[in-house]
């Protein structure tokens, strides 16, 4: 049973839940010329990156705090570098918004959120590569 949702006022439940997001989302770009686009979008909006770590050869890790208020530019940022948001990255960059949104105080608005990041390197493979027959 979990009685902590039971002692906090609803409208401070809110603003726990919405302290961490991960989200997830890939890139065709090189690597190499993509991640100083993507570190400068990060900047100009005011977040700042706590962690930076690669996963694999082709997926890298980012881990970005931000205030509340700047979530919408966050958000333009990020799809601005070019990268792809799978359809939960969306929807939970989009819930950030409408709270932020829904918050009037400036205390609420100052409210840090980290953000997860796990971005994806992908390939672009032509039709014609994938069926090619492989050399003998």
């Amino acid at each position: 049973m979990n009685t902590l949702a039971a002692t906090i006022p609803a409208d401070q439940e809110a603003l726990i839940l919405m302290q961490s997001l991960d989200i997830q989302g890939f890139s065709y770009e090189e690597r190499h010329g993509f991640l100083p686009t993507l570190t400068s979008a990060f900047a100009d909006c005011g977040g700042w990156i706590l962690d930076r770590k690669a996963l694999s050869p082709s997926s890298m890790e980012f881990r970005i705090e931000i205030q509340l208020r700047a979530v919408i530019d966050l958000y333009s940022s990020i799809i601005g570098s070019g990268l792809e948001l799978t359809r939960a990255g969306h929807l939970g960059l989009t819930h950030l918004c409408t709270c932020r949104k829904n918050l009037s105080a400036a205390a609420d608005l100052g409210q840090l959120v980290t953000i997860r990041i796990e971005i994806s390197f992908l390939e672009d493979a032509t039709l014609q590569s994938v069926f090619a027959k492989p050399p003998a």
